[in-house]
């Protein structure tokens, strides 16, 4: 065995990971990167299919991002944001919340409760993130008179590790264990078109959602819960809290179009601040929105999910993509209003007493900056464009494989569940680990990525050529195939 990967077995505790089955064989090794490529100890190539756990945008090693983190090594590393400010994370803080406040070619209602971001705390993942938003809001709404603040989220929601995050999630695996450690929080059901009770169409061979049968039930309820939640405590919760067209962690589960402006118009009309966790979704991942037709001057994209649905919530999580996939970095937006609330006399002490060490990093800023220059600019938009249609075009090869139940897409997001038969949608028996077992042969491929139970996951950078996502869905295809997966 490789001695880095002796001293890995010996050492290292991965995350997420069943460290018996991992003991049982010899890791890749990852030492270098060049755009979509990754390279190991021994001279192996493989394709970055899931652009390093979803955060690399623009690929590894790229000279603008390399250049902007060594010019600013140059200056400084990192300075305390306790108590003072720094060059790069100041602008990045403007840059930000310029790209937050985009208005795309579709007008917002008439809805004069929607949010105009104002402020950013910086922290250090998207699970801080969260965190972050979630206490925020909790103590302004304490001090506007709710004494017991809560919380809604979608069932299946993933929000983060942290105790406060790990409360607002709902996914058994990852939570249950903590159970006696968290605060309750209400949930309400997830837009699952292809495994919706409420759908009444019978499996195609396409997107359950653009072929489902049902009158949104799932809008229904969550009005009722709604309803249910004002009549028993008389507060509106402290916040409604989603992640914008498609959630991660939960299987990629894609929204229906016009989903999210509804279920957020639902919630705005019972007070409930709105909480977004772009944590996944920002900075181009669910595709390129057109700007506002009446403000052609702006000529930049819109980064973020919530604005293909012309949705501003009052708080926005970001982190994973924000420095391009190079440095552990996060933010949290929100509202002047919200900003206010922490505003008094020093004997007040109406501060928010919450930071992190390496809070507003100027390396982690420098690189943001860099990824944000990248991320605007025309060719490159033109360039996510391609690659989003080429995805859509590649993934419909997939279909012809019966084991094959659906294929979500979102922008440059897309999740290809596997079942045991597609025509009942009857999942395979977890013990078979078949979406684990398809990634493994993809890995021998050359092509790397990770599932989720078995929900094959491909978020590819970028840089991303045409022929290299061919070879990304041929590997994924070959996989699927295989005799050996198939339960």
């Amino acid at each position: 065995m490789d001695p880095t990967a002796q001293l890995d077995h010996r050492y290292v505790w991965h995350p997420f990971t069943q460290m018996g089955d991992w003991l049982k064989t010899e890791p890749i090794v990852i030492t270098q990167g060049h755009g979509a490529v990754l390279k190991d100890r021994k001279g192996g190539e493989y394709l970055d299919a899931n652009s390093s756990i979803w955060t690399n945008l623009h690929g590894h090693n790229h000279p603008r991002l390399n250049q902007a983190i060594t010019g600013q090594l140059k200056k400084i590393a990192h300075s305390s944001a306790l108590g003072l400010a720094n060059e790069p994370a100041s602008f990045l803080a403007a840059r930000l919340i310029q790209a937050a406040n985009r208005r795309t070619t579709r007008r917002p209602g008439k809805d004069s409760r929607s949010s105009t971001l104002a402020k950013v705390f910086f922290s250090d993942d998207g699970s801080t993130a969260m965190e972050v938003a979630l206490k925020l809001a909790y103590e302004v709404a304490r001090r506007e008179g709710n004494p017991r603040p809560k919380f809604l989220s979608l069932d299946r929601a993933y929000h983060g590790d942290t105790v406060g995050a790990v409360s607002l999630g709902h996914i058994d695996l990852f939570h249950q264990s903590y159970a006696r450690l968290l605060f309750p929080t209400d949930k309400t059901p997830a837009p699952y078109c292809y495994r919706c009770p409420y759908n009444r169409a019978k499996p195609e061979r396409a997107d359950a959602r653009t072929y489902r049968k049902c009158s949104e039930e799932c809008l229904d309820q969550l009005e009722s819960t709604f309803v249910a939640h004002k009549k028993k405590h008389r507060q509106p919760y402290a916040g409604f809290v989603f992640e914008p067209l498609i959630q991660g962690a939960a299987g990629m589960i894609a929204q229906p179009e016009g989903w999210l402006a509804k279920a957020t118009s639902i919630a705005r009309s019972f007070g409930a601040p709105l909480i977004a966790d772009e944590v996944m979704t920002g900075f181009g991942r669910t595709g390129v929105a057109k700007l506002d037709k009446f403000r052609p001057a702006r000529r930049a994209s819109s980064l973020f999910a919530c604005q293909h649905e012309s949705v501003r919530p009052d708080y926005m999580a970001l982190a994973k993509g924000m420095t391009g996939g190079y440095l552990p970095m996060a933010a949290t937006l929100t509202t002047q209003s919200v900003f206010g609330a922490f505003l008094g006399e020093y004997s007040q002490s109406k501060t928010f007493f919450h930071g992190h060490s390496f809070t507003a990093n100027q390396l982690g800023a420098a690189s943001a900056l860099a990824s944000l220059d990248l991320l605007e600019e025309q060719r490159a938009i033109a360039s996510r464009r391609r690659l989003q249609k080429a995805l859509a075009e590649e993934l419909q090869a997939l279909w012809v494989l019966p084991s094959v139940g659906d294929i979500r897409q979102v922008g440059l997001i897309a999740g290809i569940e596997l079942v045991a038969n597609w025509r009942t949608r009857e999942p395979f028996d977890p013990r078979a680990r078949v979406g684990a077992r398809v990634c493994e042969l993809m890995a021998r491929s050359g092509v790397l990525t990770r599932p989720i139970g078995d929900v094959i996951v491909i978020i590819p950078p970028y840089c991303t050529s045409v022929q290299q996502l061919r070879r990304m869905i041929t590997a994924l295809r070959d996989a699927i195939a295989s005799p050996g997966t198939r339960g």
